[in-house]
């Protein structure tokens, strides 16, 4: 019987010499690498194993980095398909950096090209070979994180310091490097740009009015160009980047370093005095510091009421008349493209929180309103429920290719991804668990329903205007509001009346105390 002939497989001697000493004698170190080489192959032969001609020699270059003539040209050969195995007389002799290394096995795996080392019987062929790849990638990612931390510490160290430590180029100042590092130097032009900033804000009083008088006076961000020498910058300043202009301690002569300040190396742009009142100001404009906590007028539809007509969430309002507040909800389409182009436009706050109000009171009184309350977050829960399992479903798939092709991975970069996806997988999948536990035993008997209810209004009457708006908040999911309709639909949460019932369990008990 006719035995089929092998595959031919065109294999590539790599040979690298750190120096030039001895490069010029007739038989070198280059020389006796690449015989090894040709020795392996021919040793070979029978499986198809066939040297080319090519010399692909760097002598005089250091396997420290990849700026080396003869690794080019083989790794666009390979890019090229005209390469399928790559040999070595050591691993070395490929590169020193691990990382490098990583890097150019990567290049050989995306185009199917194994590796083989001689005298360490290395080949990814193998799969004693890829284990000792693994190892490698294991260790090059060692390295990474070493030099990771290096370079955190550097920066921390000059931070500590007062020292300028990299980063963007930042209104009011330039970057000057010499030879010990990068410094900031005082722009005196952009320096008043900064100054009239913080004078704007102290004259209007908060961030909106201020942005809008730097762009009437064409004060834009710092304009920079790249190394590459591309423009940058020069754009208005918008909200975001007032605010973290105003917040930045470089102004003020110091460096933030996470949660501490040192002082800096640089001149202070902005006074002691002038920065305390800024920060004042911030402060006292923010309030709080959160939209649920800046909730001032008891607006307790407020993020959960939409305009049926645009389908777009309608926000709180007031206006002052005599000085009476009078409170109302606008469709936010309205608002930013004009009254005609919406057919529901704004209603009365007071109306229509008291509808919602007495909605969820009708709940507990009407056996008829209960059920079919009772009978929307059945449906609600078994659509959660569906989604839920269906993303399970999706997660487990997943996380069995993941296992699967875990083992097989080769690069760092990869093997890093997969572990990082594989954790959140895990921990997506038992919050899903978790979730659908709960909502499984979340639709209550109507009962239940109006027994809870039955307290409702003197648990309601005990809590303050913000802890009522929190309240709804845990209720209710959505209102949806059609002006010309005249209709308002309501969306509870499926745990709607478990909250509530825990409410009013925890006041009742309060009560009693």
């Amino acid at each position: 019987m006719k035995q089929s002939t092998p595959k031919p497989i065109r294999c590539a001697i790599y040979t690298r010499k750190s120096t030039e000493e001895n490069l010029s004698l007739e038989f070198n170190s280059l020389d006796a690498q690449r015989e090894s080489g040709e020795a392996y192959i021919q040793s070979q032969a029978p499986e198809g194993w066939i040297c080319l001609p090519d010399d692909y020699s760097d002598g005089g270059f250091s396997g420290g980095n990849m700026e080396r003539p003869a690794l080019k040209r083989l790794l666009a050969d390979i890019e090229a398909g005209r390469v399928d195995c790559v040999v070595v007389y050591k691993v070395d002799r490929l590169s020193r950096s691990l990382i490098d290394f990583a890097k150019i096995i990567e290049t050989f795996n995306r185009h199917g090209v194994t590796f083989v080392s001689v005298t360490q019987q290395f080949n990814t062929a193998t799969s004693a070979g890829r284990l000792m790849l693994n190892l490698l990638f294991t260790f090059a990612q060692f390295e990474r994180e070493i030099v990771s931390e290096r370079t955190r510490d550097k920066i921390a160290a000059a931070r500590r310091k007062g020292k300028w430590s990299g980063g963007a180029p930042l209104l009011g100042f330039d970057i000057v490097t010499e030879r010990t590092g990068s410094r900031l130097v005082t722009n005196l032009a952009e320096a008043e740009e900064v100054r009239r900033a913080y004078a704007l804000y102290l004259e209007k009083g908060s961030l909106i009015p201020t942005v809008q008088a730097l762009a009437a006076e064409g004060i834009t961000t710092k304009k920079w160009i790249t190394k590459e020498g591309k423009p940058r910058g020069g754009v208005p300043i918008d909200k975001t980047r007032l605010h973290m202009l105003l917040c930045n301690v470089i102004y003020l002569g110091k460096i933030r370093h996470h949660e501490e300040v040192y002082e800096g190396e640089h001149q202070a742009i902005i006074d002691e005095r002038t920065w305390k009142k800024v920060q004042a100001q911030l402060q006292q404009n923010a309030v709080t510091g959160g939209a649920k906590c800046r909730n001032l007028y008891g607006a307790t539809l407020r993020g959960l009421l939409y305009c049926g007509s645009c389908k777009t969430k309608m926000t709180h309002h007031y206006t002052l008349k005599r000085n009476v507040r009078y409170r109302y909800y606008v469709c936010e389409r309205a608002q930013k493209r004009g009254w005609d182009t919406c057919a529901t436009k704004t209603i009365p706050a007071r109306e229509i929180e008291s509808f919602v109000l007495n909605e969820i009171r009708a709940v507990g009184s009407n056996p008829e309103v209960c059920n079919a309350t009772i009978e929307r977050l059945r449906e609600g829960v078994q659509a959660s429920l569906k989604d839920l399992k269906a993303e399970r479903g999706r997660l487990m798939q997943r996380s069995r290719r993941d296992n699967t092709a875990l083992p097989k991975a080769t690069n760092p970069d990869h093997l890093a991804d997969l572990n990082e996806r594989m954790a959140a997988d895990t921990k997506r999948l038992q919050e899903i668990n978790d979730e659908i536990a709960r909502l499984e035993g979340a639709v209550p008997t109507s009962d239940q329903v109006i027994a809870t209810l039955a307290d409702f209004d003197a648990v309601w009457a005990a809590l303050s205007p913000r802890e009522q708006s929190d309240l709804i908040q845990l209720l209710v999911q959505r209102v949806e509001y059609d002006g010309p309709a005249s209709a308002i639909d309501i969306t509870y949460h499926p745990h709607a009346l478990q909250l509530l019932q825990d409410e009013v369990g925890k006041r009742t008990t309060e009560a009693a105390a």
